[in-house]
């Protein structure tokens, strides 16, 4: 397994994708999967028992923050400019000082054996095949090291759900692992540190995380050193008590408290890489990143998930951009679901776009041949909208906010 990970560069646009699919038109072959990204959750929703379905198209509440998600990407409209010659889209862009192929990123989403068998492993190859760097959750059913041996050479990041101080212990190990296994950079979620209300998952008394499985816990499972705490405070091993041991473990990385401002320091002195904070949504929180010496933030409000009622992560983006932009890397999340949306967060300010409920649909619907699919469509319509918009470029000095106009 490689240590040290690169994304492949590639000749091939993205957008080769679409003449693929219609030469093999040519010979009578359609495509296995839509390439309407309105239907990928209908799709999912056949497939999947009620429960998986609930856990990831549910949110807080009335959903409000998730429908808030999507209403302002419709606030914004690109304009395009004409007569602009070139040959192709250049999408390349550096993020945390890695050089990307393209400028988007997997999401980390946990429990992915509820949607498809692939789990892990297959949204990691896709991410690899397809040179989109994969985010692993720390509420996922494969270990820290299984992940990696899937994504091969491929770029990687490790989500932390960041336990309490008390537990310092077991953050440094899973810390350790991640950095063994060839992860480069370190996303801290920070608005999940207790289950947000949702009806969804309460309606079908659905916790993934409490079941006596190794799903959205095998990353505490196979950590040596929660191992032996666990058999040092019950006599025994986590496979002879899985209920009690995915209760415990879960305790841990929800653990009901927030740590503060103040403890990133010891997040800085076990990581030695790239730190991003996601889940940031006010300037005041932006700058305290910036105080705090990390490298990224990710603007989000988890989706919808977490607090109903929430302003729409895109509405905080461009002041966020314009208050930090310069000294750290801003990226975004919550509520991209098409190659449009990913123009207007890059023109609104972000470096780089994470997306999640859509490959997870595609690998409910196709395992990492569904996965793929949505990450080469989603790059596909960038390229097009990109290359018709008259944009030559992701650079800040081609693809800004002169190419959008705010419509209400």
């Amino acid at each position: 397994m490689s240590t040290h990970p690169h994304v492949h560069k590639t000749s091939e646009r993205p957008a080769a994708y679409q003449q693929e699919i219609y030469s093999k038109g040519l010979k009578g072959i359609k495509p296995r999967f839509s390439f309407d990204v309105t239907q990928w959750g209908s799709m999912a929703k056949e497939i999947l028992p009620a429960s998986a379905w609930g856990y990831v198209h549910g949110n807080a509440g009335t959903r409000e923050t998730y429908e808030n998600n999507r209403k302002s990407f419709k606030k914004w409209a690109i304009v395009p400019n004409r007569l602009v010659k070139f040959d192709k889209v250049d999408l390349t862009t550096k993020v945390l000082g890695l050089e990307l192929n393209n400028p988007l990123i997997i999401a980390p989403v946990g429990v992915l054996q509820i949607f498809h068998e692939d789990k892990e492993g297959g949204v990691a190859k896709a991410g690899g095949n397809v040179n989109v760097p994969y985010t692993l959750s720390t509420a996922a059913a494969s270990s820290i090291e299984e992940a990696a041996e899937a994504s091969g050479d491929g770029l990687r990041f490790f989500q932390l759900y960041w336990p309490s101080r008390g537990h310092d212990d077991i953050t440094i190990s899973m810390l350790k692992r991640a950095k063994a296994a060839g992860y480069r950079a370190l996303f801290v979620t920070l608005d999940t540190y207790i289950l947000g209300w949702r009806p969804d998952d309460e309606n079908h008394a659905y916790n993934p995380f409490l079941r006596p499985d190794a799903i959205g816990v095998e990353i505490g499972f196979s950590d040596p050193v929660f191992r032996s705490k666990f058999k040092q405070m019950t006599g025994k091993q986590v496979e002879e008590d899985m209920s009690n041991a995915a209760r415990t473990w879960s305790q841990i990385v929800f653990p009901g408290v927030s740590n503060g401002w103040e403890d990133l320091d010891f997040l800085k002195q076990h990581w030695d890489g790239p730190i991003v904070l996601k889940g940031i949504q006010t300037v005041a929180d932006a700058k305290k990143a910036v105080s705090a010496g990390v490298q990224g933030i990710v603007v989000s409000n988890h989706g919808g998930r977490q607090v109903d009622g929430c302003i729409a992560s895109l509405e905080m983006l461009p002041e966020i951009a314009d208050a930090v932009g310069d000294k750290i890397d801003v990226l975004f999340d919550s509520g991209i679901t098409c190659g449009a949306d990913i123009v207007k967060a890059l023109a609104l300010g972000a470096k780089a776009v994470l997306v999640g409920r859509p490959y997870v649909y595609g690998l409910a619907f196709g395992g990492q041949d569904g996965v793929e699919h949505v990450l080469k469509s989603l790059l596909g319509e960038l390229d097009l909208s990109l290359q018709l918009s008259g944009v030559p470029s992701v650079n800040k000095k081609h693809l800004n906010r002169d190419i959008l106009r705010r419509v209400e």
